[in-house]
């Protein structure tokens, strides 16, 4: 403890020092920027220190900076970064953020067409950070008209649309994943039913970029699948909303094409695991929609990935609850047929010395 108390002091005081060159250094974006960013340096990871800063003042001044009209567009960046790692790291600082006066804000800033690219996406990690795991969050971000938004924006920045050339690809990629994970926080963990009812208008334009991709990767496909899993997760309304919208046939399909090719592509192992891990959370709880997809020869191909050299240890636990799931709802001919030709690869996969303690047996 007395150890604690000299080294907590020296950091009270280095953010106390900090704070003064933020609000005296107006003239000095730089300074103003490097000072932001010693703040993170110092705060991130660290709720005793995030409380010293708030305790300082810190936090009012910092929010304060990042909406005035005066500062420099990359010290306004830094703000609003700056804001979104200590609540990201602070429950209270988080709870003192969450105001309808911070929301409309943020909303406000994310409707402006001329926004900077980098201010628009630390604006959405700012979203994201305080409707993640907080339901008073998710309720405001829906009544300040912040995840109408969100929806506009994950439509319109969709990296691999026409609007987007080569130049800016990586930023709006950026941004555009960073768009989808404010989106699966504000409709699950805790789950938002008014917010999954919202995002299911989303599922047709997604059936379109799942048929588009014609060479998928897990920067586009995994935002993707996230979305969707968070959207259905237990709510059986939404997974409907998905199946009549093409979208569980087509990542089927897109499943059947990758699981092809998994024993020879590492990726598409990879990929194939993310889409089998997002039809589990489509059919779960849902046998007619899990029987129905029988008819692609879902289980044979997810055997083919579960038998496959690429597939990783932990990932197989995904596979077969898939493979019990499309077998229990298709029915008990099936699953003995199956059971009785793969029981050793079942084994195999739950413990991976199944065939050596087999051999011994013996």
């Amino acid at each position: 403890l007395q150890e604690e108390k000299p080294e907590k002091n020296a950091t009270k005081t280095d953010l106390s020092f900090l704070l003064e060159c933020l609000k005296f250094q107006m003239k000095s974006p730089d300074s103003q920027k490097q000072a932001l960013l010693t703040i993170n340096s110092i705060c991130e990871n660290r709720e005793d220190h995030v409380d010293l800063f708030r305790e300082l003042g810190g936090v009012t001044f910092v929010y304060n900076l990042s909406k005035s009209s005066v500062v420099h567009p990359e010290v306004k960046e830094a703000a609003l970064f700056t804001l979104g790692t200590l609540a990201e790291c602070n429950v209270y600082c988080k709870n003192s953020l969450c105001r309808k006066e911070i929301f409309t804000d943020i909303s406000g800033w994310l409707i402006k067409e001329d926004l900077p690219l980098t201010q628009r996406r630390v604006t959405v990690y700012l979203l994201f950070v305080l409707v993640a795991n907080n339901k008073s969050g998710q309720t405001l971000a829906q009544t300040t008209g912040c995840l109408d938004i969100l929806l506009d924006l994950f439509r319109t920045t969709f990296p691999l649309s026409e609007e987007n050339n080569l130049r800016t690809l990586t930023q709006t990629c950026q941004l555009w994943a960073s768009v989808s994970s404010a989106l699966c926080g504000c409709v699950n963990n805790p789950q938002n039913e008014e917010a999954q009812r919202i995002c299911v208008a989303a599922f047709p334009t997604i059936k379109t970029w799942l048929q588009q991709i014609s060479l998928p990767c897990t920067k586009i496909l995994q935002p993707i699948c996230s979305f969707i899993s968070m959207t259905v997760a237990n709510n059986c309304k939404s997974k409907q909303h998905f199946f009549a919208s093409g979208g569980l046939e087509t990542l089927t399909l897109l499943l059947v094409r990758l699981t092809s090719a998994a024993d020879t592509s590492m990726l598409s192992c990879q990929l194939a695991v993310i889409i089998a891990k997002t039809l589990s959370a489509c059919i779960t709880d849902n046998p007619a929609l899990a029987s129905g997809l029988s008819q692609y020869g879902l289980i044979f191909h997810l055997f083919s990935l579960l038998s496959s050299s690429k597939l990783e240890p932990e990932d197989r636990l995904c596979v077969l609850l898939n493979i019990g799931q499309c077998t229990a709802a298709s029915g008990e001919s099936v699953f003995c047929f199956y059971l009785i030709i793969d029981s050793q690869l079942i084994c195999s996969s739950i413990n991976p010395h199944f065939p050596s303690l087999i051999s011994l047996h013996r």
